[in-house]
């Protein structure tokens, strides 16, 4: 008997996403020495970090809140209102270095790498060969022959060596000792201008910029997993220095109510942002998960994926997708989800009907005063206004075993500060970047 759940039509997958429904589970992580610890582990321990997952293979605090006293909805707050200071050392930081740097990172990324300026940065994607999708960072160019990879969660430098086997490219590929944190909210400016200078204010949505926190050596862009006005601070030599360069921001954040949190998948969801791992895969096109904007018309040279992608996007303009379902904005009923979804919820086309999809990222908007959540529905189910139902577990259902209705609607959910490349081009009229 095939027990995961084969009314989902996965047929397009080499390998189907696990949607048995689990649900919480009584298992202890162990923390030992096979899974790498970030400079800032300790400093997340003193301020309270209850939980972890495994990202990048290292660990990744996601609680400090406890939950008897409002655990991720309490970490909420700060972020919309205040500022948050979180630590990100899992985006491990790949660097690409030398006189091909450009071209090399212009074949293994869709968007043009020779339209980056020096210090900026710009999110983008790196597809194999079969158009799916293996990371999806935010590319720093910080020399004009040096970028480098902040990393979303795959082993992606492992692909970068591999595809430079023989020296095609005269680059070096390597990890580099540099530790990111985000400082994330409202009065994450004023943070950043207290601990730079006033230049850290006039920095432009991501834009870089060169400068010390604590005596030491960072570049500071301004991004983060928000809809939030927030930074990011990239900490040279950090397994040297991460404890000066935290303690100098928490101070200089103490004025304005700063918090050590974990990340907000609230309020990314909230902004449309994706999440690898939970939203995509390598098996999924960018065309599947409002990312056919970063498969531009107009880029001349060749790059890993372009010619299937192409073909794709062909295929949907003659109105023959070659995939099954697609990512879609979802308001969903029930009550408040106020942690993390331990499976796929599953997702029916009627309330006694068999599934048709599921649920990737769920959670409760406090703005919009309803859940919220990214999910996989047939591709011929994807208008605004379609009607759905979502199998919530206790003690989100309202009634056990019973789903809860469900609409397709915009996303991003709510506006954020800076408006993501897809929003901007959408406000444009345009379907691609450069």
């Amino acid at each position: 008997m095939d027990n995961n759940v084969p009314s989902v039509d996965q047929s397009d997958r080499e390998v189907p996403i696990n949607l048995r429904q689990s649900g919480p589970t009584p298992v202890e992580m162990l923390i030992d020495t096979r899974v790498r610890k970030s400079p800032y582990w300790e400093l997340s321990m003193q301020q309270g970090c209850w939980r972890a997952s495994i990202y990048n293979r290292m660990y990744h605090p996601r609680g400090y809140i406890p939950r008897d006293e409002g655990g991720m909805m309490a970490e909420y707050q700060p972020l919309v209102n205040d500022v948050t200071l979180w630590n990100v050392a899992v985006e491990r930081q790949i660097q690409v270095k030398g006189p091909d740097a450009e071209a090399f990172v212009n074949f293994v990324i869709t968007r043009d790498a020779t339209k980056i300026p020096v210090m900026r940065a710009r999110y983008v994607i790196l597809c194999n060969e079969a158009g799916g999708i293996l990371n999806d960072p935010i590319l720093l160019r910080v020399g004009i022959d040096e970028f480098w990879f902040s990393l979303s969660d795959t082993d992606l430098m492992l692909w970068l060596q591999g595809v430079n086997v023989g020296g095609r490219f005269d680059v070096t590929i390597a990890e580099i000792d540099v530790a990111p944190v985000q400082v994330q909210g409202p009065k994450s400016v004023d943070v950043i201008a207290d601990v730079v200078g006033e230049e850290g204010r006039t920095l432009p949505s991501y834009g870089l910029i060169e400068a010390q926190v604590g005596g030491h050596d960072v570049i500071i862009s301004q991004t983060g997993f928000t809809g939030e006005k927030g930074y990011e601070i990239y900490l040279k030599d950090a397994t040297k220095y991460a404890e000066d360069m935290w303690n100098v921001v928490l101070e200089a954040g103490e004025p304005y109510n700063i918090k050590v949190v974990a990340p907000s998948h609230h309020r990314r969801i909230a902004a449309g942002i994706l999440s690898w791992g939970q939203d995509m895969d390598f098996e999924t096109l960018p065309f599947q998960v409002n990312l056919s904007y970063q498969v531009p018309r107009k880029k001349k040279a060749d790059y890993i994926g372009k010619a299937r992608l192409e073909e794709v996007r062909g295929l949907i303009e003659a109105g023959t997708p070659p995939y099954r379902t697609q990512l879609v904005g979802l308001l969903v009923g029930g009550k408040p989800i106020t942690d993390y979804a331990p499976d796929f919820w599953l997702v029916s086309a009627a309330a006694d009907g068999e599934a048709v999809g599921y649920v990737t990222s769920p959670w409760y908007s406090p703005e919009l005063e309803a859940n919220i959540a990214m999910a996989y529905v047939p591709v011929s189910g994807t208008e605004l206004g379609t009607e759905y139902w979502v199998h919530l577990p206790e003690p989100f259902a309202d009634d056990p075993g019973v789903p809860v209705r469900a609409e397709v609607v915009e996303m991003p959910f709510r506006p954020s500060v800076n408006p993501n490349q897809r929003e901007r081009l959408k406000m444009r009229g345009l379907d691609s970047a450069v």
